[in-house]
């Protein structure tokens, strides 16, 4: 399997990171990941994060901005991650008010403008799915695939939350396959449904076949997959550890 970078998304460590991201940072990267994907900052200036993460060899993969921020901080969101060598800036989710078949529709120039600004800026901009985007339809289509039918993939990169996907009662591998020429990051997440609930867990406890999804991302180029658990049972710092050695166990970390 070609080598693809292992990441981990920092809202699984939210708390630990709202009180100390130093510290939190630090553990992450002696359980041997090689990139962090933020969900806000912790406090710290854009220039301590960076010569932090360059003395822990941590790269910054990117960071998820919510709707509000891309709108009314844009200049101040592209200049953080410029100064930690980020790539990716990726909206995250939707309010729940924005979510039917009209709003999505007033979206599609918000989200070209926002592309073409962050290109300018050397940078790509993507969305995180959840399973929302597979409920509505749009112009006969998911709302997940009419965004992308409407924005051009140098403007839109996919970031796909593989276990959201399958959530939504889609095949994972049908679309990795047909978003592999825009889908550089792949969350990769597990969970067990109950009662009609998502609930995740560390990966190989879960109903994926994580170790296939992995081959396929890698045959479709993805550069990073992203581990995240929205919520964990365990402390948090052991739940990605133990997904940490899963991935060395089934050989796809190494």
């Amino acid at each position: 399997m070609r080598k693809i970078g292992i990441g981990l998304q920092l809202f699984t460590l939210r708390n630990e990171t709202e009180a100390d991201m130093e510290g939190t940072l630090r553990k992450v990267a002696e359980l041997g990941y090689e990139g962090v994907e933020f969900a806000g900052y912790g406090g710290m200036e854009a220039e301590a994060l960076r010569d932090l993460l360059q003395e822990l060899n941590l790269k910054a993969i990117g960071a998820h901005i919510g709707l509000h921020l891309l709108r009314g901080n844009l200049d101040e969101e592209i200049r953080y991650l410029k100064t930690i060598g980020a790539q990716y800036a990726i909206c995250p989710w939707l309010p729940e008010d924005m979510r039917g078949a009209d709003t999505w529709k007033t979206l599609y120039a918000e989200f070209e403008q926002f592309g073409k600004r962050f290109r300018e800026e050397g940078l790509a901009f993507a969305y995180h799915n959840h399973d929302f985007e597979f409920e509505v339809e749009v112009d006969g289509k998911p709302a997940f695939d009419a965004l992308y039918d409407r924005i051009g993939s140098d403007l839109l990169k996919v970031e796909m939350d593989i276990g959201w996907v399958q959530f939504a009662g889609k095949d994972p591998f049908e679309y990795i396959d047909k978003y592999a020429d825009r889908l550089p990051l792949l969350h990769l997440k597990d969970y067990r449904k109950v009662d009609g609930r998502i609930d995740t867990v560390e990966l190989g406890r879960g109903e994926l076949p994580l170790k296939r999804i992995a081959e396929s991302a890698s045959k479709a180029g993805v550069e990073w997959l992203i581990v995240e658990q929205d919520n964990c049972e365990r402390p948090p710092l052991e739940a990605v550890a133990e997904s940490m050695q899963w991935l060395k166990t089934n050989q796809i970390y190494s």
